[in-house]
């Protein structure tokens, strides 16, 4: 059975809460003030798609393709975003709403994360070389085994990283940001 394809669509409005979608092919579609939240879109792909204040807590995208994905001022809680195919997966995301996401070993290179709260979020042996936290709350986000190679964290704030355990040559933090990289050794920076 193929799947349903649907190029060039807006859906404004949409409600589809604890729905379950055939897997579908969505191109260049724009989702604009949609709740998809605990919904699940297994099996389907988002190739350039946009979502604009979307509501997307516990949405489920397995095996789901996000290709070229831009989220803003979506919420977007408890996402499992690792069970998305590794195949072409690319997204950036802005004024998000994150916490509690898993990016459990996803390859996120060049990833945008601009104006999001991202807290108790799971980067666990991901791959996020070159990307940018640029204000960014991580709070009690798990930084391990984590390819953080020339990664921006310049305007990021409220984040622990081990710099022992994480890739993080040429990663860009401000002086305000050192004491997030001490943590573990129980110094006081005042």
């Amino acid at each position: 059975m193929s799947a349903i394809i649907k190029e060039d669509k807006t859906f404004r409005n949409l409600a589809r809460q604890g729905k379950v979608t055939e897997p579908t092919e969505f191109v260049n579609c724009n989702f604009i003030d949609c709740d998809l939240s605990n919904s699940s879109f297994s099996s389907s792909k988002f190739i350039d798609c946009t979502f604009t204040n979307c509501n997307m807590s516990l949405t489920k995208f397995s095996n789901c393709q996000l290709n070229n994905a831009l989220f803003k001022e979506c919420k977007l809680v408890g996402i499992n975003f690792h069970e998305c195919l590794d195949f072409l997966f690319s997204a950036d995301f802005e004024g998000c709403i994150l916490d509690y996401c898993s990016f459990f070993q996803k390859k996120m290179i060049k990833t945008n994360f601009k104006n999001c709260s991202m807290k108790n979020c799971d980067f666990t042996e991901a791959n996020l070389m070159k990307s940018t936290f640029d204000n960014a709350d991580l709070q009690e986000t798990v930084f391990f085994k984590t390819n953080l190679r020339e990664v921006n964290f310049l305007s990021a704030f409220n984040y622990g990283i081990d710099p022992e355990i994480n890739q993080m040559k040429k990663a860009k933090f401000s002086i305000s940001g050192v004491p997030g990289l001490l943590n573990k050794y129980g110094i006081e920076i005042q």
